[in-house]
């Protein structure tokens, strides 16, 4: 059973649609579409986390929602990390391959 085979099994397990092995297949978004998203949202998490700290400084917020916050704007910008260093890690195992 191929990758593919096992695609679009557990699609159609969920009532969804699987991906195709043509045209539309081109359509699909890529690793660095991936990327950027990952890196918009941990962006996006650090501008609420600014946002969080200036209306707590102004008395127009709990604590206790900077906190949730900052924590969140840590874990997207772990995931941005843990995925870099992966990328990093596999582009050396790349270049270490006899051609």
């Amino acid at each position: 059973m191929d990758a593919l085979t096992a695609i679009r099994a557990y699609s159609a397990a969920q009532g969804t649609s699987a991906p195709s092995s043509g045209p539309a297949e081109a359509a699909a978004p890529g690793f660095d579409d991936m990327l950027a998203g990952f890196i918009g949202q941990a962006a996006d998490a650090t501008r609420t986390a600014e946002t969080q700290i200036a209306a707590h400084s102004a008395g127009q917020t709990d604590l206790v929602n900077v906190v949730t916050a900052i924590a969140s704007a840590e874990a997207s910008l772990e995931t941005v990390v843990a995925v870099r260093d992966q990328v990093i890690s596999a582009y050396q195992e790349i270049m270490r391959m006899p051609i």
